[in-house]
């Protein structure tokens, strides 16, 4: 069993032009989660961030969206985790994942960035790579050289229909990953994907 999660981060750019853009799945993420539960994102300036409470499984949890760019956001995340002392492997970080089709979605603790400029910033501003991570697919646009401008853009109806099935996948496993258990969301998540 893993640590348990006290905060959710979710990746994105803050500001209406970046909304509905693929980058923005993390923010889609923990906007779905709020709305669920019941959460108000408020502007947070000590934070950098939106931030809110949730009471989630028993317990509360912090929601946080960093208003500082993707290439910045370990600045927010590193606010909220050293005012309220919530340790790197009591995180978990939602963000939009290339190397995953649209509709799928990834569980994993640690590694490198992948290329994620937001990904890259938080494990250098926490000073480590422990934290959770669910990676929800946006496919890829098949050329390195289209990458930033494909995760600027919006995706198909279609894909962000898929997109949006996948965050409720991981919604519906939550609660074994707040508990720290990993395998069994892992699990589930992979299983559903193999077998659709």
């Amino acid at each position: 069993m893993s640590a348990r999660i006290d905060l959710i981060v979710g990746l994105g750019n803050p500001g209406p032009e970046y909304e509905e853009t693929r980058h923005n799945a993390g923010f889609w993420f923990v906007d779905t989660l709020a709305r669920a539960r019941g959460g108000n994102f408020r502007a947070e300036s000590k934070f950098h961030g939106d931030a809110c409470k949730v009471h989630l499984h028993g317990r509360d949890i912090w929601l946080l969206k960093p208003q500082t760019f993707m290439n910045r956001s370990g600045e927010a995340v590193a606010k909220l985790a050293g005012f309220y002392k919530i340790a790197l492997e009591n995180i978990l970080v939602a963000h939009d994942e290339l190397d995953i089709p649209p509709g799928s979605v990834r569980l994993k603790q640690g590694g490198g960035p992948g290329g994620h400029n937001g990904l890259r910033d938080m494990i250098s501003r926490m000073g480590g790579n422990g934290f959770m991570r669910l990676r929800l697919g946006i496919g890829h646009p098949g050329d390195a050289r289209l990458v930033t401008n494909y995760v600027l853009h919006r995706p198909s109806l279609e894909d962000r229909k898929l997109i949006e099935d996948s965050i409720a996948d991981a919604l519906d496993v939550l609660p074994w990953i707040l508990d720290g258990e990993t395998a069994r969301a892992m699990n589930r998540l992979h299983r559903k994907k193999e077998s659709s």
